[in-house]
């Protein structure tokens, strides 16, 4: 999620970042959203994407960029991490059609739509911004929510996390492990966003991925690095949340 890989060159950078600047989504995408018009729930199209991305490749620092550097609008459906498989998944989800897919992306990747590093949605908690999702997390949790002050972006010995990106004061809302309970666990919702806690200073979760339910169980769909090699998988949503600090959980509202 931090991303602070370099772009060697901007003719490189393209190459694997996959169609950028306008070029044209591969045809898989556009039969995807094409066909997605049949889906009359967001949480459906949300369900629906993601399972087109299952056994994508995991690949950190796709994004590239940094201060000092010219921000490109990257779109690599070929690789993802964690956060940019949100990324893609929320952005296709609004797309009315392929070509609405990249100004859609730029609103939901950029704040204002100015694309820039600084602008960039780099935390979790930075999505209640959009139209349209809220964090349900205290909903959920009931009384089993706790709260805490954080200070985004910044570490506890001071530095920033990523550079030139300002801080931001935000008072985040989580569920502790512990109080996961079978009747909390109930509530979420196929297709919501969930944000695994971090207890560190200056971060508000150290993952995310997507609730799904099928049938009767609950499964966890995310971009895993591990076990090597890292792919986008589904795996069992309770035992995984055994190994967390809490969650934070956000919902795409009914349209």
């Amino acid at each position: 999620m931090l991303f602070k890989l370099r772009i060697v060159s901007i003719v490189l950078f393209l190459f694997l970042a996959g169609p950028a600047w306008g070029q044209p989504l591969p045809e898989k995408w556009v039969a995807a959203i094409a066909a997605s018009r049949q889906l009359e729930t967001p949480a459906a199209r949300i369900e629906y994407f993601s399972a087109q991305f299952l056994e994508t490749p995991y690949q950190a620092g796709t994004l590239g960029g940094g201060p000092g550097q010219t921000e490109v609008l990257t779109v690599n459906l070929a690789a993802v991490d964690c956060f940019t498989l949100l990324d893609y998944v929320e952005a296709i989800r609004r797309s009315e059609s392929a070509d609405d897919f990249r100004q859609r992306l730029i609103k939901v990747r950029y704040r204002d739509g100015y694309i820039a590093w600084k602008s960039r949605r780099h935390f979790f908690s930075d999505w209640v911004e959009l139209k349209g999702i809220v964090d349900v997390t205290a909903s959920i949790g009931g009384s089993a929510t706790r709260q805490v002050g954080k200070r985004l972006n910044r570490q506890a010995d001071g530095q920033l996390c990523l550079p030139a990106v300002p801080v931001r004061e935000r008072t985040i809302s989580y569920i502790p492990r512990a109080d996961l309970s079978a009747e909390v666990l109930e509530r979420l919702q196929s297709g919501d966003y969930l944000g695994i806690y971090s207890e560190r200073d200056g971060l508000d979760v150290s993952h995310v991925g997507i609730v799904v339910r099928l049938d009767d169980e609950l499964v966890f769909r995310h971009a895993s690095s591990q076990p090597e090699p890292g792919t986008v998988r589904e795996v069992p949503l309770i035992p995984y949340l055994e190994q967390t600090p809490g969650v934070i959980v956000l919902r795409v509202e009914a349209e």
